[in-house]
């Protein structure tokens, strides 16, 4: 079940929304691939820490975050990859590592890598390891108001 959070804050805008079940997956290609939703259309949120305050930095799931571009493009003076200590009691009804991209639920500003905002649609973890929610991308920059930036690196192949 998504949070519930998540759901009222989607229904209260009349934004329309599918919730796709999937079997428990931990990683974000590993979810693209058992839900056969494109890496570049499957949203990752991945916490950062900027200047010592934890933020969301939005991304496909077939990226990295570039935390140097991240920092420039932020003007932070530092910027580091949150440890999962440091976030997990933030995200009430969600499984750590499972949160929505919607950090003004969790008073957390929200960087999104602008190739995402090429998409249609995108879908995203829902609060959980087991549920996705797929949407249009501009209901969600409506609602939740993301600053758009470049930071987003191809993932490596692997050899």
């Amino acid at each position: 079940m998504p949070s519930n959070t998540l759901t009222e804050l989607l229904d209260s805008h009349n934004i329309k929304y599918t919730i796709i079940t999937h079997s428990v997956a931990y990683t974000a290609q590993g979810i693209a691939a058992l839900t056969h939703i494109p890496g570049q259309e499957l949203a990752k949120t991945v916490i950062v820490n900027l200047d010592d305050s934890l933020a969301m930095a939005v991304l496909p799931a077939s990226c990295q975050v570039d935390l140097a571009a991240l920092r420039a493009a932020t003007g932070a003076n530092t910027v580091t990859l949150a440890k999962e200590k440091d976030f997990m009691h933030r995200f009430p009804g969600c499984e750590t590592g499972a949160m929505p991209p919607f950090g003004n639920l969790y008073g957390m500003n929200i960087f999104v890598d602008e190739t995402l905002t090429k998409d249609q649609e995108i879908a995203f973890n829902a609060g959980s390891h087991r549920e996705l929610m797929r949407l249009a991308y501009e209901d969600f920059a409506r609602v939740a108001k993301p600053t758009v930036l470049q930071f987003a690196l191809p993932r490596p192949r692997a050899a």
